[in-house]
């Protein structure tokens, strides 16, 4: 059940009204990394989660939290286009060129479909997908995507905050900036403790068995590229973090294997290929005739 407070979990006021900064905020309310897709990513993964417990509450409990912050978002845009104007015509854009610079910067369907509010979608008016969620059932590879996002997020809101003056807009992304903080460090703890208890392990997905795999080159770092400094690195020697086995080096791919020839579907598909067009459409006709497929 989903009960609504009419309250903020903190103060969502502008100075002063911005529909030009309106719509870069709406990056981090619909964008990939925004608060929609957070909210709806951590409730989809409780909502999936196989087991009972202290993880399930986490996650059930921040996918609430992140709720909150959708709204705190879609507040500040709407104040900030409160006062955007209605109408302007041509002529005024035309001779006005501040005037023209403000319609340039500014989403028009922030006035034209949601009558001066926020919209499910990013900057550039691309709409919000569920594509963006990631809610496989498995904890450490969710959990660590999770962390993934809070990063991403939190880099487009410290880039946003150097974008306004507005102190009631830098107040509020000083919170979400602080809050994105603590969801870091809390992703990254809870994957810490899901191998420590060993209710995960690397590498995800733990339970398959790794005889199943290629273990030859399960811990190789084959070199793609001209650059030789790659094999300076961590992952270039040592102890795998899986502690299952040790890093190497291969400074250039083996040789490949032969390039399989090129396939020939049905002909009904009517794809090009180097049998003659005639043959192609008798072999299509004989399949129609048989009702083959």
């Amino acid at each position: 059940m989903f009960f609504h407070r009419q309250e903020l979990q903190h103060k969502a006021t502008p100075d002063k009204p911005d529909a030009v900064y309106a719509r870069k905020l709406q990056e981090v309310l619909g964008g990939q990394y925004g608060e929609i897709t957070v909210a709806l990513q951590y409730q989809f993964q409780a909502w999936n989660m196989h087991i009972p417990g202290k993880y399930r509450d986490l996650v059930f409990g921040i996918g609430a939290e992140e709720m909150g912050h959708v709204e705190m978002l879609a507040v500040m845009i709407a104040q900030l286009l409160e006062k955007s104007p209605l109408g302007i015509t041509g002529d005024a854009v035309q001779s006005d060129p501040t005037v023209a610079a403000v319609i340039g910067g500014t989403d028009i369907q922030h006035g034209i479909v949601a009558g001066a509010g926020a919209r499910a979608v990013d900057s550039m008016g691309n709409p919000w997908s569920g594509s963006y969620i990631t809610s496989s059932g498995n904890l450490l590879a969710d959990f660590q995507a999770n962390a993934n996002a809070e990063m991403q997020g939190r880099v487009q809101v410290a880039r946003l905050y150097h974008m306004t003056d507005d102190h009631g807009v830098r107040d509020l992304l000083s919170f979400l900036l602080a809050r994105d903080t603590m969801h870091q460090n809390q992703w990254l703890a809870a994957a810490a403790e899901l191998m420590e208890e060993g209710v995960e392990a690397l590498p995800v997905p733990s339970n398959f068995p790794l005889s199943k795999e290629d273990r030859n080159v399960a811990y190789q770092y084959i070199n793609f590229s001209d650059g030789a400094a790659a094999s300076e690195g961590r992952w270039a020697s040592g102890p795998t973090p899986d502690g299952h086995g040790e890093f190497s080096y291969v400074a250039e791919p083996q040789p490949g294997v032969p390039m399989p020839p090129p396939t020939h579907p049905d002909s009904r598909f009517y794809g090009t290929t180097e049998i003659p067009n005639v043959v192609e459409k008798v072999a299509g006709a004989v399949l129609d005739t048989f009702s083959r497929e």
